[in-house]
């Protein structure tokens, strides 16, 4: 995988293969990664992240679900970066946020914008279920949650940007 740059040659742990993961796991992470902090730049770098923490703490892995052990890491690395990015513009209060550059996630512009409307974990979970398709009781392990629980969060959240593209398109039929 060109995106990492993490060496993971003849890396393994009883039930965890760094280099297995990084292989099936990098692209998927990438994708999650980016839809939460919505820069790709950044989202690269949280994925050398999440590899390097999973081979740091491959004790605590329990050798059960390998991608939800990945996604959780994934997902607070982001909520980490998030926090920092927040704290950053506070203290910079009024120098302009560097340009974000985007590769090419297969979402329309329109998408791209309401999904950045939602907050990072209803964006998480959104883009959790619709595009990589993780099923409820596995993100109940990544989310740390009920199955139940996240159910309901995802149905306000897809409400939600349902809404924000509604909204969307009455104002670009007015104009």
């Amino acid at each position: 995988m060109s995106v990492l740059v993490v060496k993971v040659k003849d890396v393994a742990v009883e039930g965890f293969a760094l280099e297995e993961a990084v292989a099936e796991f990098g692209q998927p992470i990438l994708r999650y990664c980016h839809a939460l902090l919505c820069d790709y730049h950044e989202a690269q770098d949280a994925v050398q992240i999440v590899f390097l923490k999973a081979y740091e703490k491959q004790d605590a892995f329990d050798g059960k679900n390998l991608s939800a052990w990945l996604y959780r890491i994934a997902y607070t690395t982001c909520m980490d970066i998030l926090r920092q990015q927040k704290k950053q513009k506070s203290m910079e209060n009024g120098l302009q946020e560097q340009q974000k550059q985007q590769k090419d996630s297969g979402m329309s512009p329109r998408l791209e914008e309401a999904l950045q409307k939602l907050k990072p974990t209803e964006r998480a979970l959104v883009y959790s279920r619709a595009v990589d398709e993780i099923s409820y009781e596995e993100l109940a392990k990544i989310y740390d949650t009920s199955a139940p629980t996240l159910r309901k969060r995802y149905e306000r959240a897809k409400n939600k940007l349902a809404k924000l593209l509604t909204q969307r398109s009455e104002k670009d039929g007015q104009q």
